[in-house]
């Protein structure tokens, strides 16, 4: 199967009958992905004084967001979207309610840890079944794959857009207000989803299901170690960049300067799904990997924070890449019936290493400076990249035979 979409093949996927309210949805619901946890840490940190404990409880919620989306892409193959969503969505209401009360009542860590992470576990999973569903809306073929990449190319967005956002708003007179506006975009984009007719209508697919689930395929583990690469480089990143914004006395330009990479990310994203390199996908995943962590030790040259712009957004254009390529590996290496616990792997994966990467990062900040997170986010890079490459044949072993009209629609 190709692994490349036209521009005309974006279009064709956007116009699916059925999709256009669904789509615009998840765009809501999806929107402050990135933003919710980093608006915590920042709203803690603005509040206790230390990045470390921030670091503490925005990385609970991120484990949190690794375990709900497994939980909830489990329960969705298996019942269908919509009750697991709205049953998310109304304890994810609690959660952050509860928080923010917490946080304001300057609770200690024990309380502020536990909270984050039942934040992070409710957060509805509505990237996962918004992936899901192209398969079931739309034949296998290159429209199919322009909808897998429209999914990563707007979830990477938001990923780097959040963190500006997060940014902005926690200058404003509350510090709390991106964590509320955050979740409450959150909350409404969710049930428009999960209410949506053609939502409504899908039905889960009765297939046998190991114990492990999707990451019963070696191919699928491999793809989920990818993933977590990618979210620990970010983390190491996503910390030590506004840590150097505050060093220079600008706390509110951190986040902007993250969003700058969201530029040449997206960018090149786009051209990069149109003519992806390398073309084998057990190939593509550990070198699209390697590169970006060596891209990474660019941010450590700076000495200003233009400097530091220009380096995020050189680092930027391989972010997408790998989004785009953890998407289209699952459709190779994904057990039937676990597409959506599949996606819902691959975001655990990122979240923990962004769990990870923001934990470390935070303590190397305040340790020893900025420019070592930078150092630390490309060696660990590295080395996972190291170890997909190692285990990069189970990749390749994964990939199914086409069937007939797969053939004949790539032919076309």
């Amino acid at each position: 199967m190709s692994h490349s979409a036209r521009l005309s093949d974006y279009r064709a996927a956007l116009t699916t009958p059925g999709m256009r309210g669904p789509v615009v949805a998840s765009l809501l619901a999806r929107l402050p992905i990135a933003m919710v946890g980093l608006s915590l840490l920042l709203y803690v940190q603005r509040e206790t004084g230390s990045f470390a404990a921030a670091g503490l409880v925005s990385a609970s919620s991120l484990i949190g967001v690794a375990v709900g989306s497994i939980v909830q892409g489990r329960l969705m193959d298996r019942l269908g979207p919509t009750r697991p969503l709205l049953g998310a969505v109304s304890l994810f209401a609690v959660f952050v309610t509860l928080a923010v009360v917490a946080v304001e009542a300057q609770a200690a860590l024990p309380v502020l840890v536990p909270l984050a992470f039942a934040v992070g576990l409710s957060e509805p999973m509505v990237g996962s079944a918004s992936r899901a569903l192209w398969s079931r809306m739309v034949p296998p073929g290159s429209v199919r794959l322009a909808g897998y990449a429209y999914e990563a190319i707007s979830m990477e967005v938001f990923f780097i857009l959040g963190p500006g956002l997060a940014g902005l708003l926690v200058a404003a007179p509350w510090a709390g207000t991106g964590v509320v506006l955050g979740a409450g975009s959150m909350i409404v984009g969710a049930l428009w989803f999960a209410l949506n007719r053609t939502v409504r209508g899908v039905q889960p697919e009765q297939t046998h299901r190991s114990l492990l689930g999707a990451l019963a395929s070696p191919g699928m583990r491999t793809v989920a170690l990818a993933a977590l690469g990618f979210g620990v480089t970010i983390g190491f990143i996503e910390v030590a960049v506004p840590a150097a914004a505050a060093d220079a006395g600008h706390v509110g330009l951190g986040g902007l300067l993250l969003s700058l990479w969201s530029v040449s990310s997206v960018l090149f994203g786009v051209l990069y799904a149109m003519k992806p390199f390398p073309k084998a996908m057990h190939l593509r995943l550990p070198v699209l990997l390697g590169g970006f962590a060596l891209l990474s030790l660019l941010l450590a040259i700076p000495t200003t924070l233009i400097g530091l712009g220009a380096a995020l957004l050189v680092v930027g254009t391989l972010i997408t890449p790998q989004a785009t390529s953890h998407s289209a590996a699952i459709e190779q290496v994904a057990p039937a019936g676990t597409a959506t616990e599949a996606f819902g792997w691959v975001i655990t994966a990122v979240t923990v290493g962004l769990a990870l990467g923001q934990f470390f990062s935070g303590l190397l900040v305040e340790r020893h400076g900025t420019s070592t997170a930078f150092v630390a986010a490309a060696v660990a890079g590295l080395a996972i990249a190291a170890l997909v490459w190692v285990f990069r044949r189970t990749v390749a072993a994964g990939i199914p035979l086409p069937s007939q009209d797969e053939v004949a629609l790539v032919s076309r």
